[in-house]
């Protein structure tokens, strides 16, 4: 029998932790930079491909992760301790209210504003790919994942992709609202918020990661 308090909490927990990694208000300042004189319709548009590109790369990555571990001879835990490493490296960045160079680089922001592009290279990329659902999200949902130990912790899992996009969606559709109530500082400020919690899953990801491969 499905405990579904027991499955409600375990969807608040990665939800949390999903939120946390991909931070969707950080990625507002740049939303608007690259949107700035675009349409309203057009900012929704682009919001819309955004959330749905999320969705799909992550739920791709949840799916064949198992495969990849495979394929690579890699084991869970190696990859949990791998994983924690990276999330570690953003948290840092994060806590210095600052995108992480983990997710896009400076050099890439430049290049982007160089170019023409369509807006559905703007919703791909830099947005959806690598700014939200960047290494750390795709690393944590494979792990995710591969840490489900039934049918409904997988479904579980892949809702909270699906919730995480459409919270994708909801902050960059009033991403002008948002810069207007926080400001930069407050955008920093919950970066920073964001980034110590993230500093905590990766200590913890790296410690489970180390435990499963020395039996402890």
């Amino acid at each position: 029998m499905i405990d579904v308090v027991t499955l409600f909490k375990y969807l608040l927990i990665l939800y949390g932790g999903l939120f946390a990694i991909t931070n969707p208000v950080g990625a507002v300042p740049v939303f608007l930079s690259v949107t700035h004189d675009l349409s309203l319709r057009e900012r929704r548009e682009i919001a819309t491909k955004t959330a749905l590109t999320v969705i799909v790369t992550l739920i791709v990555f949840a799916l064949i992760g198992q495969w990849i571990f495979k394929f690579f001879g890699s084991s869970v835990d190696a990859f949990a301790i791998a994983g924690g490493i990276l999330l570690f490296r953003m948290a840092m960045d994060m806590l210095s209210g600052r995108l992480s160079s983990v997710k896009i680089s400076r050099e890439e922001t430049e290049e982007f504003d160089e170019e023409v592009v369509t807006l559905e290279e703007v919703a791909i990329i830099p947005l959806a790919i690598p700014l939200i659902s960047g290494p750390g999200a795709i690393t944590t949902v494979m792990l995710y994942m591969a840490k489900a130990g039934s049918v409904a912790e997988r479904a579980v899992v892949l809702l909270t992709i699906v919730l995480i996009g459409v919270t994708v969606w909801l902050v960059l559709c009033s991403a002008n609202v948002i810069k207007a109530r926080l400001g930069r500082v407050g955008i920093k400020v919950m970066t920073r918020m964001m980034g110590l919690i993230l500093t905590s899953m990766a200590v913890q990801m790296i410690i489970n990661g180390i435990k499963g491969a020395f039996g402890l």
